[in-house]
């Protein structure tokens, strides 16, 4: 197994990157070996996390389907530290080890309900396509109004962003 493409930024160890080192932990309670990598470049991590930030924190997406739609797009890039740091938060959330298994599956089955297997179609066509058809949006709009559509697809978006930087970088553990 590779290493880890690029250094790792000790937290407290750059002194121009104190806010943005404490903004982390504010938000998440530590600076993982994610933002370990991302300290690298303070323009880059500071657009991350607020980025991030609002997209976690900040919407009106419940925190369920957001897990679950965090951990659809890991599974479908192949990114595990990513699939493996969000199961603890869908778990939280509610979001059944059941569904949790299921999100591995080619097709994800008939444990979901309508709703999840709607915004689970949404994931796989964004993140496998990336050109989305004009019914299944018109699916998503007729459920969900500008504002949600707009976080939905975000969510995905941003999730797509992270997994390819975790991918691409090697960070795996």
């Amino acid at each position: 197994m590779d290493h880890i493409r690029v250094p790792l930024v000790t937290p407290g160890t750059r002194p121009e990157l104190a806010a943005i080192e404490s903004r982390i932990l504010a938000e998440r309670g530590r600076i993982s070996l994610l933002y370990q990598v991302l300290l690298n470049s303070a323009p880059i991590v500071t657009g991350w996390e607020a980025m991030l930030t609002a997209v976690r924190n900040r919407t009106g997406v419940p925190a369920d389907l957001r897990e679950m739609v965090i951990l659809r797009v890991a599974v479908l890039n192949d990114a595990a530290f990513e699939f493996d740091a969000h199961v603890p938060h869908a778990l939280k959330a509610g979001f059944a080890q059941h569904k949790i298994d299921a999100l591995r599956e080619a097709i994800p089955g008939e444990v979901f309900n309508e709703e999840e297997r709607l915004l689970l179609e949404l994931t796989d066509r964004m993140t496998r396509d990336v050109k989305v058809p004009s019914e299944l949006m018109d699916r998503i709009n007729a459920r969900h109004d500008p504002q949600g559509v707009v976080e939905l697809v975000a969510t995905v978006a941003a999730y797509n962003m992270v997994s390819r930087f975790l991918v691409a970088l090697n960070i795996s553990h």
